[in-house]
């Protein structure tokens, strides 16, 4: 009996051994991923109402068919858009990649309703065009670098750009070689994508991609055709008359008078033409041919997996599983691998930047009932670094900054760093420059500025507080010059005038030198050349613009009990009468290392001038009766720095996510209102 029961669990561990060894692995997201993002499906859905969204969604595909019409891409419109197939309630997953050559974006989501599904997809695609199918799924691309894909439950949509790889102007060196046999072969990809051997020839798949290729053409050369002939009838008329009709000066939209462009068949398309059509319709094809394969091997490592996506832990550390969604970003590698970091290798300091910019940034997104909420935490990937960053957001507070807080400001900004520890960041990042070429001379510079560098004199200077107050904006009258031109192209200078903002603000900052400050604004009131402009007026030095056609007419600059103002005008600089409110703004602005306020309301009310047209003015009266206010605080937040932003809505949406749709879809109806003629 002990024998069977030995022999039957030594069969059950080596069966369950195989299932491990056989079993189907998660799909890794790929190493380049420098975006990742997380849709809380199970929250958002419960804040979508899909009876207001749908007429919107509904409109804007109509827009599109439209679109599609003119190009000979008709497509079947879709009237519910909660029910595609797709499971909304389920966590969706987003990233992006990139390098010299491709660009991709890749979304996966839960198929809840496969024939729905199907359904929705053969309203998007073009008209026409054949679904492939593969072993464990089918697929369809719905444009020229956008394909979906799906099995029974489980779909993936993935957008492809695709460019040859070139000469690095930047670097010596010739950038994705892997990427340029793509092209010769026409069908190899980039070598970060390539997870399988080179198939056997396979007749039926290349009668496919021929037939697919037929398609692409004839879509593409009637476009082509269309646009070809159009210029062409404006050279043949431009010829003729050396300038457009009156009738018709907008040739793009309008067909045009029988008798004001020449017919057709009165002129021959040149041979030229057609031979740059034809190589114009080859790239096209060789293109096509590269970024579907790429989105093709994407499909077959997704589908031959078990269907769930592996994400580093790493990418994860802030997710919150509370928010409606979450982002994760490698800036450094965003930057630092883009145009900018390539050419910042040319320059001899170019790692100093490429360090700065060395971080990762997280991010939680909350649409609750009044407010959208977004908590962004930012690591530098060098703790020593960020350890550093971390020291210059711990400063000294500053209650008297906070007195100028009131409650009829449009916004302020505060600030409250140590100034001291921003020297400290700037020597780690020079440091850090690695083993370069200059790595001695960048050790000896930084020596050289600690000993010229008198920290502690600099910092006493300014230590790192300051606030700035925008009050209101008014409105003023200034002189401009315009030009005007005759039928002859003659220019002609015109004297106009016209309504700006001009802002009343305060900006101020602790000293513990008030004698420098003193010295610097006593220098600019006396210097023979400043003087022009500068004066001494009591406790004031003032600057004047005699010619006033500019935004600020007066500044004025004192130094007070520890503070320099810079002000618009001169009773600014006094504390200001505040409310409940506004004292917990003020007591919150000496608390954290940054933080800010802006009523958006009043700031558009005060651009009101800038709005001239009737569709601006409506979308001006739109903006009162629903913008709301903004306010962010950042602070220290173990080894990150956690900036949290509000903005709370203000108008009648059942929440802060279709609040946006609300606004989105009048915006949208203003802009459609404008572009129906006139009745007289």
């Amino acid at each position: 009996m002990k024998s069977i029961v030995l022999k039957t669990q030594i069969i059950t561990f080596a069966l369950f051994g195989f299932m491990l060894v056989f079993a189907q692995k998660s799909m890794k997201l790929p190493v380049d991923a420098v975006f990742y993002m997380e849709i809380n499906g199970k929250q958002l859905n419960q804040k979508i109402n899909w009876q207001k969204l749908n007429p919107l969604l509904h409109e804007l595909s109509k827009k599109d068919k439209d679109k599609d019409k003119d190009k000979d891409k008709e497509k079947t419109s879709w009237n519910d858009y909660s029910k595609t197939g797709i499971k909304y309630d389920a966590t969706q997953y987003h990233y992006a990649s990139f390098n010299d050559s491709i660009q991709t974006y890749t979304t996966h989501f839960i198929v809840d309703n496969k024939e729905k599904f199907q359904e929705f997809i053969n309203s998007t695609k073009k008209k026409g065009l054949e679904i492939s199918k593969k072993k464990n799924y089918s697929y369809v691309d719905i444009d020229d670098n956008i394909f979906v894909a799906w099995s029974n439950d489980r779909a993936v949509l993935s957008m492809v750009n695709y460019t040859k790889p070139y000469k690095d102007i930047w670097s010596d060196a010739v950038v994705d070689s892997a990427a340029t046999a793509a092209v010769d072969a026409a069908v190899a990809v980039d070598s970060v994508y390539v997870g399988e051997p080179e198939k056997p020839f396979d007749y039926k798949e290349e009668i496919i991609n021929l037939k697919d290729e037929i398609k692409y053409l004839k879509d593409n050369i009637k476009e082509n055709n269309k646009e070809i002939t159009r210029i062409q009838k404006d050279i043949k008329y431009l010829e003729k008359n050396h300038k457009y009709p009156k009738e018709n000066v907008d040739t793009q939209h309008s067909e045009g008078e029988p008798d004001v462009y020449p017919k057709e068949e009165e002129y021959a398309e040149p041979a030229v033409d057609s031979a740059y059509q034809k190589e114009l319709d080859s790239m096209n094809i060789e293109n096509f041919k590269i970024v579907k394969k790429i989105a093709e091997d994407r499909f077959d490592l997704y589908f031959s997996s078990n269907l769930e996506l592996e994400v580093p832990k790493a990418m994860l550390s802030f997710r919150d599983p509370n928010s409606d969604a979450y982002v994760y970003t490698d800036y450094g590698r965003m930057v630092n691998d883009g145009i900018y970091g390539k050419m910042m290798k040319r320059f001899e300091f170019g790692q100093f930047f490429r360090n700065a910019y060395d971080s990762n940034s997280y991010y939680n997104l909350y649409f609750d009932k009044d407010k959208v909420k977004l908590v962004n935490n930012y690591q530098h990937k060098n703790p020593g670094i960020q350890k550093t960053i971390s020291s210059v957001y711990k400063g000294k507070k500053n209650k008297k900054l906070a007195e100028l807080i009131n409650d009829k400001s449009i916004g302020y900004y505060v600030m409250n760093v140590n100034g001291a520890k921003s020297f400290d960041m700037m020597y780690d990042l020079l440091q850090d420059t690695g083993d370069g070429e200059y790595k001695k001379e960048m050790e000896l510079m930084m020596e050289t500025m600690k000993i010229v560098l008198d920290e502690e004199a600099i910092t006493k200077i300014a230590p790192g507080n300051g606030i700035f107050v925008l009050n209101e904006l008014k409105s003023k009258k200034v002189d401009y010059t315009d030009y005007e031109y005759d039928e002859d192209y003659n220019e002609k200078e015109v004297k106009k005038t016209k309504d700006v903002a001009v802002p009343n603000f305060t900006f101020a900052f602790a000293t513990e030198n008030e004698g420098y400050w003193n010295r610097v604004f006593n220098v600019m009131a006396t210097n023979k050349h400043l003087s022009k402009k500068f004066s001494k007026i009591g406790n004031f030095y003032a600057f004047k613009d005699e010619k006033g056609d500019g935004y600020m007419d007066q500044l004025y600059m004192t130094v007070k009990d520890g503070i320099v103002y810079l002000t618009s005008a001169t009773e600014n600089v006094n504390p200001q009468s505040q409310s409940d409110i506004s004292k917990q703004w003020a007591k919150d602005s000496s608390k954290y290392p940054l933080s800010g306020r802006l009523d958006i309301q009043r700031l558009v009310t005060g651009l009101e001038k800038e709005f001239k047209t009737p569709s601006e003015r409506k979308t001006l009266d739109l903006f009162r009766k629903n913008v709301g206010e903004m306010y962010f605080k950042t602070e220290v937040k173990g080894e990150s720095i956690e900036t949290e932003m509000d903005y709370k809505i203000k108008n009648s949406s059942e929440n802060s996510l279709m609040y946006f749709f609300d606004l989105f879809d009048e915006l949208y109806k203003i802009k459609e209102a404008d572009k129906k003629p006139q009745i007289l």
